[in-house]
């Protein structure tokens, strides 16, 4: 996947313009050193004219018949250590790899302790590792790096293609248990297809494809639950004749970032812009600005679920490498704030790519090059803590080998994953296809599962559909974790629930009573998708029905309120001072154990308490009246100890 992840544009921007920029660097390259650099020994006359015409040709760009003349420069004379080397360069150039490799084999035979093999030594090593043959690298490399002073530039390097190869030969040795497979072949309507992202239930995905022309736009297919429909464009608000690629989605597939090179008015060579859907309509895409877009590169967004987090890859001073990872957070301002550098340890000195930070708001997985993998880009994961980014974790062999892997989405639950995989023929890169596995338990024990709340929030009487805001918050914080916009057309909503804790879901629109929901996610929960649709009660004085209080806590038997009950009281005095005109009852309920007499006296002081506290935070005494009523008005049979915890509740309604 080189031609894509080192690409200067966007992720396999115009493959075939790449491969022709790379191929113009490579002849020239190869020229250099086939007419630079000298014979190494005396040879016959008629192999330095075999050799010179072959050079001739290779400058007229006819690598194809230069090779034959090269061939025989070697058998008129087999000690002619710079023809061995030109011969390997000619067929390396042409892609032919077993040829160049004994080339290279027969260069270093001749003077297998000199310096003048280096170049042997190096090419050969390197087209080893490429192919993923570790072992035969290896000895290579070994007698390669003492060829070099210890700590000269020219050893290090050679030092960290030999961790290169230990390191794979491990990796081999401890393969991950997954079996990748392609994702439909439904899909396949283009050349090549790549940075797959999906919403948080997988129903929708959005992905780059690269068109016979050399266009690249991007698609969005849909998954009925058995199969993938045929992918569409996804936009012609979005993909224009030029390039647009490296897409990345929101949670609830409503918020799109998305890279874009050449044709639109930006800053840089590369610039981030983004798009929001409304109904099934995508919004004319807005450049993301100068706090985000540079006069430098940017691409390869990752949103974090609420989409309010961004992730991506830029070269702009002051990295720590060339290509690094950066973030910014998008501001109560409605403004993206200056990115910050990742920094160590995640960015190195080299290159890192494709990032996509998991649902959790935790895990964030990225290409690199920078870290010890087993060639080129690995894909690596590392995870957000109280003490920072811990250092990465390369994902393991065969998720990683030794071709260059990126992009990879890891789906809400931590079950499967999603990436574009180069399909090879004689160690050559092909077409680019979409690829699934399931994640093995070693990284699903490392990867916090989050559960989603999807629905339609509308309006109880008409059923018309509401632009709720729909908020997550933590109540052992009282932050807000997360915030989403419900589809102004459609009312639908998607919210991502976390794991290790436990959480309010407030769902508002001015006009209507809010609506309070708790999640406890403390233990290790599945990472399941729940359906919900909200129907808001509009504000309407005597006619509004009545709301629970979901997150208001009392220990049994007592009505003094718990300090994580502070979040819910906060939420309603808010409500309140923003409809000074509004009064409300506030009615405390029980199950059915215990002296009905006492628990009439328990439901009414339960009450009390949220009226003290809201009269404490400034709402006038008389619109708010407390009310208790017992066992009396059950919402479900007291038949199970479910039921009764739902009956054990507090509730308001607007008088």
């Amino acid at each position: 996947m080189a031609n894509f992840v080192a690409d200067t544009q966007v992720h396999g921007y115009s493959v075939g313009v790449e491969q022709r920029a790379w191929g113009r660097f490579f002849f020239s390259l190869c020229l250099l050193l086939l007419t630079l650099c000298p014979s190494l020994y005396a040879q016959t006359k008629k192999a330095r004219e075999l050799y010179d015409q072959s050079i001739r040709l290779f400058g007229e760009r006819k690598a194809s018949e230069a090779i034959p003349f090269m061939e025989q420069s070697v058998k008129e004379d087999p000690n002619f250590l710079d023809a061995h080397l030109k011969l390997g360069q000619l067929y390396e150039f042409r892609k032919q790899y077993e040829p160049a490799i004994t080339a290279y084999r027969n260069a270093i035979r001749l003077q297998p302790d000199s310096p003048t093999s280096g170049a042997a030594y190096q090419a050969l090593s390197t087209i080893l590792l490429r192919l993923g043959r570790y072992s035969e690298a290896l000895p290579y490399l070994e007698k390669f790096q003492t060829l070099f002073p210890p700590q000269s530039v020219q050893a290090k390097r050679v030092s960290r293609q030999l961790e290169t190869a230990r390191f794979a030969q491990e990796a081999l040795q401890h393969p991950q248990a997954v079996e990748p497979k392609p994702l439909s072949s439904v899909l396949q309507t283009t050349p090549s297809q790549y940075f797959p992202v999906l919403t948080a239930d997988e129903q929708t995905l959005v992905f780059t494809a690269l068109k016979p022309e050399g266009d690249e736009d991007l698609m969005v297919a849909t998954f009925n639950g058995e199969v993938w429909s045929p992918p569409t464009s996804l936009s012609p608000n979005i993909n224009t004749p030029e390039n647009e690629g490296t897409a990345s989605l929101s949670a609830d597939g409503r918020t799109l970032v998305f890279t874009a090179c050449q044709g639109r008015k930006g800053y840089g060579s590369c610039d981030l812009y983004m798009s929001r859907k409304t109904g099934s309509d995508w919004s004319a895409p807005e450049n993301l600005g100068a706090a985000i877009n540079s006069r430098y590169y940017e691409s390869q967004p990752a949103l974090s679920a609420d989409g309010r987090q961004l992730y991506f890859i830029s070269d702009r001073p002051g990295g720590k490498g060339h290509r690094d990872i950066w973030r910014s957070d998008f501001g109560a301002d409605g403004n993206w704030a200056e990115p910050v550098n990742l920094g160590a340890p995640v960015n190195t000195s080299l290159n890192e790519a494709s990032p996509f930070i998991h649902p959790n708001g935790q895990s964030l997985f990225f290409a690199s090059d920078g870290h010890i993998g087993m060639g080129g880009y690995d894909l690596f994961v590392t995870d957000n803590g109280a003490s920072g980014w811990s250092a990465p974790t390369n994902l393991g062999y065969p998720i990683n080998n030794s071709e260059d892997q990126a992009s990879l989405f890891v789906s809400a639950n931590g079950k499967r994953a999603y990436y574009s995989y180069e399909e090879q023929k004689d160690g050559v890169s092909q077409k680019s296809r979409l690829y699934t596995f399931d994640l093995p338990e070693t990284l699903r024990d490392r990867v916090k599962p989050v559960s989603y709340l999807k629905g339609i929030v509308a309006d109880s009487k008409t059923k018309n559909p509401l632009a709720a805001t729909v908020e997550l918050v933590d109540l052992k914080t009282n932050q807000v974790v997360s915030k989403v916009q419900a589809d102004a057309q459609t009312g639908q909503y998607t919210a991502v629930l976390p794991s290790g804790g436990e959480y309010a879901l407030y769902v508002s629109v001015p006009g209507y009573l809010f609506k309070s929901l708790s999640f406890d996610f403390t233990q290790k929960i599945k990472g399941d998708g729940m359906s919900l649709s909200v129907p808001l009660e509009p504000v309407i004085a005597g006619t509004s029905a009545n709301e629970t209080l979901n997150n208001l806590f009392f220990e049994s038997g007592r009505y003094d309120l718990a300090e994580k009950s502070r979040t819910e009281l906060d939420r309603l005095s808010t409500f309140l001072q923003a409809n000074p005109a509004v009064r409300i009852e506030i009615s405390g309920h029980t199950d059915d154990k215990g002296d009905a007499a006492a628990n009439l006296t328990l439901s009414q002081k339960r009450a009390q308490s949220v009226v003290t506290y809201l009269t404490k935070a400034g709402i006038e005494p008389g619109r708010i009246k407390a009310v208790g009523y017992g066992k009396t008005r059950p919402i479900v049979p007291n038949t199970t100890d479910e039921n009764r915890a739902m009956n054990r509740r507090i509730e308001w309604r607007v008088m």
